[in-house]
């Protein structure tokens, strides 16, 4: 019914990767299409694949990448659905990586006033609150690394004297960070949400968008590796970074490796009280 018309499945192939949701290939009488879908316990997870949607609408209008068409969300029984473009997977380039380094400053190159955005949306499966804030250091910390911190030290999975330690490295923001204007971020960029498709480009899935700084962006993309230095090359020339990015990485990580402690447990909590303690 999301076609406005009855759609003939003819066959249904499950796929595999996914942490939190179940997904498909589905080929019918209208063409291939993903599927994903989840029975989500929480009231506050209902609006995921709305968002979902929304993120991967915003990121197609900019024209830097290949996005998939979203093709319908909604409920059907107690279970949540998003209904996307299939996208048919091929074989990089020559050029691959240089590609999406420079696909990526396009899109890092669409700005506006404040940091955040005018939804709120998810992170993995946690909430992620995107109010829409002036000063780029106090979003980070205020939307970003306290939310997170605050849930892990509530599940006991933090100490108090890290919890403290954030408080204190946030007041080291303006000596240690570029005060950049405000980048559109895909927001939850590591390996696994980037496919190649048949012509050999990068497509982007999967987004957590907002506008935030770039150099956060970047950073993830180096916690789980998965990217060539052809991709770092090609970004810096197309929108140079500021000196010392790679000594405020660490920094920036925060945020994920606090996701990942939420998400997946105590085995995190070291990679954080690292960063810390170097800074």
């Amino acid at each position: 019914m999301v076609l406005g018309r009855t759609v003939d499945v003819i066959e249904t192939q499950f796929l595999s990767g996914g942490d939190i949701n179940t997904a498909a290939q589905v080929f019918s009488s209208e063409g291939v299409f993903f599927i994903k879908w989840n029975q989500f316990e929480h009231t506050e997870n209902q609006s995921m694949f709305e968002t979902e949607a929304l993120g991967l609408d915003l990121l197609r209008q900019t024209n830097a990448f290949r996005i998939p068409q979203v093709i319908g969300y909604g409920k059907h029984g107690d279970k949540a659905y998003l209904i996307l473009e299939y996208i048919e997977p091929g074989k990089p380039s020559k050029t691959y990586w240089e590609t999406l380094g420079q696909q990526l400053a396009t899109l890092h190159a669409h700005s506006q006033p404040e940091f955040g955005l005018h939804f709120n949306n998810f992170i993995g499966s946690l909430p992620q609150t995107n109010t829409q804030t002036a000063n780029g250091y106090d979003f980070f910390f205020n939307h970003r690394l306290l939310p997170q911190a605050g849930l892990a030290f509530y599940k006991g999975l933090l100490s108090k004297s890290t919890y403290d330690a954030l408080f204190r490295l946030y007041k080291r923001f303006p000596e240690l960070l570029p005060d950049e204007r405000p980048a559109l971020l895909h927001g939850d960029l590591w390996s696994g949400n980037v496919l190649v498709n048949e012509d050999s480009n990068p497509v982007l899935i999967d987004p957590a968008v907002y506008y935030g700084f770039r150099e956060a962006e970047l950073a993830f993309t180096r916690l789980f590796a998965g990217f060539d230095e052809y991709f770092y090359e090609a970004y810096d020339e197309s929108f140079p970074l500021q000196e010392g990015f790679n000594e405020r990485v660490a920094i920036y990580n925060l945020y994920p490796l606090l996701v990942h402690v939420n998400l997946f447990g105590s085995g995190y909590v070291s990679g954080v009280e690292r960063v810390l303690k170097q800074f």
